[in-house]
């Protein structure tokens, strides 16, 4: 039987209400445990009563995957342990509670580097980040959550502990390439499939010298084609982030002209990092052949100032959210996008989306993001439900031009409830035939994550 305690006071299941994604749902009851044989006793019995079971972290999901309206709200966030660093293995054992940016200042004592870097780091915790195999600005170079999870250990709906490790195999033909490696089956699963409770993740060495850009444009398009170039150049970025105007604004606000000067109506943040002094004369001329407004560029060297660079960045997504929390009582909320594209067609469709939004007359979306991977987020403010609902036809209109351009409907923040809608856009019935023949195999009550991508 499980030690894990059921809260059911209405304060304590109103504090776990809310995420990122400007939705509120009430769970039944919150479990906070402690320990990996906790969450397994609670799955276990929570099966056999046919009880739903939401994940989570600290609730900082943009999609609803992190709230339940009905059942359990597993909060992970008491098991926030860091087991076990290995300097000479490259490797960090951590608990699914624990803080990313905790663990990435625990690595760069070490001269270490945790790669994936959600914007929201210093909130987001580690089980989040593999369970939407989250990504961020520096994924450019590094890649999403998925390639540095070696070892997951997870909970099953059953109560089964399961211990999986990657492959050292370079060849491997036995069976169907999708089963091979079941790490892989968790990450990104949102919950859905199995809870994570403890998991080994790959660290890399940390670059001897980084230093960051901040390229000022007069226009979005001169911004978007040095994305490109910048790119496919020799000078190898870490990260390509863009913002457009409004998302210049809410930085000024926040940072002042730190990032950027009052005439610049675009911008290109890069970082360059390496062993090897960075060369501003390729940058500049880089920069000059797609017409930055060269003498206002800004550099940021040394932790501070690249942190300085980071919480202006994070002002964008933290103040669209705030402003959006201002409109739920009136039945609005923030409407977050993270649709991709190839990169090289990502103004096109940043100019399809801005006509889409015109011609349905809806406010211009604050556009920012990983443009270097062809991915930016549409951050909208619906202030009433029915605008709500004229942005949400405007999104949808935008995801199809968005997949025949070869994109994808969510490139970082996974499915969760407020998307999966859209999942048909993009999967066949074959594909998600498939997906739910797996989801009943693990967790054939259906009491994982209900409602989150299925």
């Amino acid at each position: 039987m499980s030690t894990a305690v059921i809260e059911r006071d209405l304060a304590v299941r109103e504090a776990h209400s809310t995420d990122a994604s400007g939705l509120r749902m009430i769970p039944d009851g919150v479990v906070r445990p402690r320990t990996a044989a906790e969450v397994a006793d609670l799955l276990r019995e929570c099966t056999a009563s046919r009880t739903p079971v939401t994940p989570a972290g600290s609730q900082t999901s943009t999609t609803a995957g992190s709230i339940a309206e009905s059942g359990l709200l597993l909060s992970l966030r008491a098991m926030d342990r860091v087991l076990d660093l290995d300097p000479a293995a490259r490797t960090v054992r951590v608990e699914p509670g624990a803080l990313l940016g905790d663990v990435k200042r625990l690595a760069a004592q070490h001269g270490l580097l945790l790669a994936p870097d959600p914007t929201s780091e210093d909130w987001s915790t580690v089980g989040g980040a593999i369970a939407c195999n989250a990504s961020g600005a520096r994924s450019l170079r590094y890649g999403a959550t998925r390639p540095h999870v070696r070892a997951l250990t997870v909970a099953l709906a059953s109560g089964e502990l399961l211990a999986l490790r990657r492959s050292a195999l370079e060849k491997n033909t036995v069976g169907y390439d999708m089963v091979h490696d079941q790490v892989d089956w968790f990450v990104g699963s949102e919950g859905t499939l199995g809870v994570v409770v403890e998991a080994e993740l790959a660290l890399l060495a940390l670059p001897a010298r980084v230093t960051g850009l901040a390229m000022p444009f007069a226009g979005e398009a001169a911004a978007l084609a040095f994305v490109v170039a910048a790119r496919e150049s020799a000078l190898g970025p870490r990260c390509l982030e863009y913002f457009d105007a409004q998302a210049l604004g809410i930085t000024r606000t926040a940072h002042g002209d730190r990032l950027a000067p009052p005439g610049a109506a675009a911008l290109v943040y890069v970082e360059d990092a390496g062993d090897e002094d960075v060369d501003p004369d390729a940058w500049l001329a880089l920069a000059e052949a797609y017409g930055a407004l060269t003498d206002e560029i800004r550099v940021f060297e040394g932790e501070a100032a690249l942190r300085d660079a980071r919480d202006a960045r994070h002002s964008v997504p933290a103040t669209m959210n705030e402003r959006g929390a201002r409109h739920r009582a009136a039945g609005g909320r923030k409407v977050s996008t993270d649709w991709a594209v190839p990169y090289r067609r990502l103004a096109e469709a940043a100019a399809i989306a801005r006509q889409l939004a015109d011609d349905a007359g809806v406010d211009q979306a604050v556009l920012y993001g990983h443009a270097g991977n062809g991915h930016p987020h549409q951050n909208f403010i619906a202030r009433t439900g029915d605008e709500l609902a004229r942005i949400e036809r405007v999104v949808e209109a935008t995801l199809k031009e968005v997949l025949k351009m070869g994109g994808t409907v969510a490139a970082e923040h996974g499915i969760g409830k407020i998307k999966r809608k859209w999942l048909p856009l993009q999967l066949s019935p074959l594909q998600i035939a498939t997906m739910r023949a797996v989801k009943r195999e693990l967790d054939p009550a259906g009491i994982l994550a209900p409602g989150n991508v299925l």
